[in-house]
């Protein structure tokens, strides 16, 4: 993932917000969302948000006096390139490594184990072309 699209933790904030409402959204819709307490300014999120469109993240569009912000990428998009820039940065590219880094976490549950088996088991059929 080229640098500019990097997110920070203030702007994934504002992203997720914006994922989880859906269409185009304003300023003001996303601080009341992310900030209900007033914990920052309008201007504060404004900024994020106009980051974000340098970044080609968001696209602005003007309707009367007031800016709307779309995403440019879904959720999905930015967690695969997320995740890809991490393994290759910390993990020399090695998705085991990535994984038994994961695993030797102390707080991993047998309940997350066993997902983790079934996600595996479920990706190992895809790649065989569904055969069992």
């Amino acid at each position: 993932m080229p640098k500019k699209e990097k997110l920070t933790p203030a702007e994934w904030q504002i992203m997720e917000a914006i994922w989880e409402m859906g269409g185009a959204r304003t300023v003001r819709e996303v601080l009341e969302r992310v900030f209900p307490n007033g914990e920052k300014a309008y201007t504060t999120v404004q900024t994020v948000m106009n980051t974000l469109e340098k970044k080609k993240l968001l696209r602005r569009r003007k309707t009367g006096l007031v800016n709307f912000y779309r995403p440019t990428r879904s959720r999905d998009e930015m967690i695969k390139a997320e995740m890809s820039s991490l393994i290759s940065r910390v993990f020399g590219g090695s998705i085991p490594a990535l994984a038994n880094s994961l695993l030797s976490l102390d707080d991993v549950s047998m309940k997350e184990i066993q997902r983790i088996k079934e996600l595996l088991d479920k990706k190992e059929k895809e790649l065989k072309g569904g055969m069992s």
